[in-house]
């Protein structure tokens, strides 16, 4: 097709030399709804490459000791904090995210990634255990495994990414990474720095293009022992039955339905502003944002009044405007899938509050064609309505009354996600009482998205397989292996 402008074409980056595709496919920018980027649309030959590559490589790098690989993780993370700004510009532009967002959660959180698995890197220890009476001494040793396949999502690009390559190759491992198709500029910028770091060639490729082309070759393939995949819980039931035959190990971040509890005696100073930060931040793009509110009867007139008084104020307009809050989504299917969601809502005979089909929103000339929704409130959802059992995705979250806590941990465990949660109350005991029995990887009390990275991260029941954290990534990037010693 013909491009009046000049567009950004990518290439796929392997054995440290960037080399052009045979075919592409448009990547849109969300804000204006233009074609403005071509991305490679690999599949197999390039998918081979890159393992071909990555398995050279492999010797080389898992002979390095963990200082050395530490000091190159570290030079790559002054590298993406050096160009931050551009990093920051171009995530905003490709996803359509704020760039206040980009700015100040993703790029920063990208750099960190590698900084904090450099660190990590250094401090495990394995395990030793004697038999004084058989006179045995066993002890474990730790190896990395090999050529790791990484498959990261369209919301959060960069940072979800590094999260993966990161450990991977701290632990010595090489990779064959493949973000999504409609976000892959941050990743083709990273592999021009990955040589001024020191990464040898071979140890990162990156190979671009869908899930069912580049995505499937890379699960298929017999010499990638290690799949680690964040993305829709639906692409995940495919990559286990394609690994199958493969006895791949898998790790699996998958979507959520996250519950926020609200109980009576809630700050609600820092509840309200809080709770639409982890409804609407990123547009409600992100696996761990709020989509069901369940406030207790008593200050639930209160709360929604307050609540969609502050949601209505969050400005809605062109990302790389420093003064927005909700950016554009990232397609036009998405986009109508979430404002299906809403229809559907409505047709249930839920009550839209502020927001998609009851608030008007003025967008900047520009943007006119991007793909922008006002933060949206219903309520009056039926627990069982698609609305509160479904991930949507989107800026839209569900506030419903409840009046014990025995039911609301009830109706927040009833959906098959299982990902994070949030508990508001002052009472300590109830805190603790509540965070035990909900069925989430992760719960917040009092606050949301306070990340420790030592820890586990991960969801229960269809939210995913496996955590990410320091001692999680360490032992599902390495092998582990038992030795005795009789003396």
């Amino acid at each position: 097709m013909a491009h009046s402008k000049a567009l950004l074409v990518l290439e796929n980056f392997i054995g440290g030399k960037f080399v052009p595709c045979s075919s592409y496919i448009d990547s849109y920018n969300p804000s204006t709804g233009d074609v403005y980027c071509r991305v490679p649309d690999s599949g197999k030959e390039e998918v081979e490459a890159a393992v071909k590559s990555a398995k050279a490589a492999f010797p080389i790098w898992s002979s390095k000791s963990p200082l050395e690989r530490s000091q190159i993780l570290n030079k790559l993370a002054d590298l993406i904090e050096r160009d931050l700004e551009a990093f920051a510009q171009a995530e905003s532009k490709d996803q359509g995210k704020t760039i206040t967002f980009a700015r100040t959660v993703d790029i920063p959180r990208a750099a960190y990634n590698f900084r904090f698995f450099a660190s990590s890197i250094l401090h495990h220890t394995t395990e030793c255990t004697e038999m004084a009476t058989m006179g045995c001494m066993h002890y474990t040793s730790r190896a990395p495994v090999g050529v790791a396949g990484l498959i990261s999502p369209w919301n959060l690009p960069l940072y979800l990414l590094t999260w993966k390559i990161a450990p991977a190759i701290a632990c010595g491992n090489t990779v064959v990474a493949k973000p999504s198709e409609m976000t892959s500029v941050t990743a083709w910028m990273m592999c021009k720095l990955l040589e001024k770091a020191g990464v040898p060639h071979g140890v990162v490729n990156i190979v671009f293009g869908t899930g069912t082309k580049a995505g499937e070759a890379l699960i298929c393939h017999p010499d990638v022992p290690l799949i680690s995949f964040t993305g829709s819980t639906l692409t995940a039931q495919r990559i286990t039955e394609k690994s199958a035959p493969h006895c791949k190990r898998l790790s699996l971040e998958l979507g959520g339905k996250n519950p926020a509890i609200i109980f009576d005696d809630a700050d609600l100073t820092q509840c309200i502003p809080t709770t639409l930060r982890s409804s609407f931040a990123n547009q409600g793009e992100i696996c761990l944002c709020t989509s069901r509110i369940f406030v207790q009867r008593g200050i639930y007139s209160e709360f929604l009044k307050r609540f969609v008084a502050e949601a209505k104020k969050w400005k809605v307009g062109n990302p790389s405007d420093p003064t927005v809050d909700v950016g554009a989504l990232i397609s036009k299917e998405h986009l109508e899938k979430v404002r299906s969601y809403v229809k559907k809502a409505q047709a249930e005979g839920a009550r839209v509050l502020c927001g998609e089909g009851v608030d008007s929103l003025a967008l900047p000339t520009g943007n006119q064609k991007g793909y922008f929704m006002l933060p949206t409130v219903i309520a009056e959802v039926k627990d069982e309505s698609c609305c509160m059992q479904e991930e949507i995705f989107g800026p839209v979250t569900c506030v419903v009354a409840f009046d014990t806590e025995e039911e609301v941990i009830e109706r927040a465990n009833s959906v098959k996600y299982g990902l994070a949660a949030t508990v508001w109350s002052s009472n300590v005991g109830r805190v603790h009482r509540v965070a035990q029995r909900l069925q989430a990887g992760l719960v917040w009390t009092n606050c949301w998205l306070v990340r420790d990275l030592n820890l586990p991260f991960g969801g229960m029941k269809a939210s995913g397989i496996g955590r990410e954290g320091a001692k999680d990534s360490y032992e599902f990037f390495t092998e582990v292996k038992t030795i005795t010693i009789k003396h």
